[in-house]
């Protein structure tokens, strides 16, 4: 007969510290495996289907105005004697007699414009224009204003007030008639500063197209600055960085390595949505004859040339806007898809 056991005893029972069986190990179930900040972030990414097409749609374009010039028969700059005015997949009447004596022709996929270039890689130059403008832009964004938000944000008081009151006299400022007085400035040094060997690449995008960096540097960062100051005050408040600072960090080595760290998230996604926003900014400047100086096209330039022949060359015109819709509205697609995907508040 088998002895029961006081319950009020002390004793243990050897049978509970045998190793488990076959069967038990197996009933054992894994909720969730163990992921990181950018797994997860990139798992729930790749399950939004918009966001993915988009960032197809993106890589293509990229393809297209990065790569597909490299290989081009047709440079933007070429004007081809006898080519004016050409439709969609025309051929002009020596190209057609080439054709003819069995000569391999490629066609002008979108015609060509009134100097006889070809209007498929000036389109696909003009997007490689605006997306660098876009991307050079944002990136310029995110570096100045990240540090300058992250500086203002984490030293508060009347670092911050001044820093701040900076940024709201920054928005008053207009950004297109600083662009005109930048350019007509810069003209004459840009133009000595083309005979000095290695510099030629600044001077052959004009006084125009260097005022807009100038003024993407100088003005367009004060959003950033702001989300990224209102980030830096919630996070500092952590324990880690109390805990830096009991260690002896310096304070330029905790903004760096904990606070924007921790906060990198959010700028990327803030980048993104940047990237569309420049790209915008140009075209329209370029529309009003403000950007890239000619031969080198834009898409807002491209685009402001065909209104004068709009009824009887549409596609001359739509060529160029559908890519500025089709860029804008992709970026700003991967820009939420990101958001959705890394911003801590989206999760369910």
């Amino acid at each position: 007969m088998e002895k029961k056991k006081n319950l009020l005893s002390f004793q243990l029972n050897a049978d509970d510290f045998l190793p488990a069986t076959a069967d038990e190990k197996e009933s054992l179930v894994i909720m969730r495996e163990s992921v990181g900040f950018w797994q997860d972030g990139f798992r729930r990414f790749k399950k939004n289907k918009i966001a993915m097409t988009a960032f197809v749609i993106v890589a293509v374009i990229m393809i297209l105005a990065f790569i597909v010039p490299l290989f081009y028969p047709y440079a933007y700059e070429q004007q081809i004697k006898g080519s004016e005015r050409l439709g969609i997949m025309e051929y002009s009447a020596s190209e057609l007699d080439r054709i003819a004596a069995g000569e391999s022709v490629f066609p002008h996929f979108l015609g060509t414009d009134q100097n006889g270039r070809d209007y498929t890689i000036r389109v696909l130059v003009g997007a490689r224009v605006s997306m660098t403008v876009g991307i050079i832009a944002s990136a310029l964004i995110l570096l100045i204003g990240s540090v300058y938000g992250a500086v203002a944000g984490y030293f508060g008081g009347n670092v911050d007030m001044v820093m701040m009151r900076i940024v709201d006299v920054l928005y008053t400022v207009p950004d297109v008639l600083i662009i005109i007085l930048l350019a007509q400035v810069l003209k004459f040094p840009l133009q000595n500063l083309s005979k000095v060997p290695g510099f030629g690449w600044i001077t052959a995008l004009g006084p125009n197209m260097v005022s807009m960096f100038l003024v993407f540097a100088l003005l367009y960062w004060v959003g950033m600055a702001r989300i990224v100051r209102g980030q830096i005050m919630v996070l500092k408040q952590n324990e880690y960085v109390t805990a830096a600072k009991a260690l002896g960090a310096t304070d330029g080595r905790i903004i760096k390595k904990h606070l924007i760290t921790n906060c990198i998230g959010t700028l990327i996604v803030t980048t993104t949505l940047q990237i569309p926003s420049s790209i915008f900014t140009e075209s329209f400047l370029s529309f009003l004859g403000l950007g890239v100086q000619a031969p080198m096209p834009s898409l807002g330039s491209l685009a402001s040339n065909a209104l004068n022949g709009l009824q009887t060359y549409p596609e001359k015109l739509f060529a160029p806007a559908f890519m500025i819709f089709i860029i804008i509205l992709s970026f700003n697609l991967l820009g939420d898809g990101l958001r959705d995907a890394f911003d801590p508040k989206m999760k369910k």
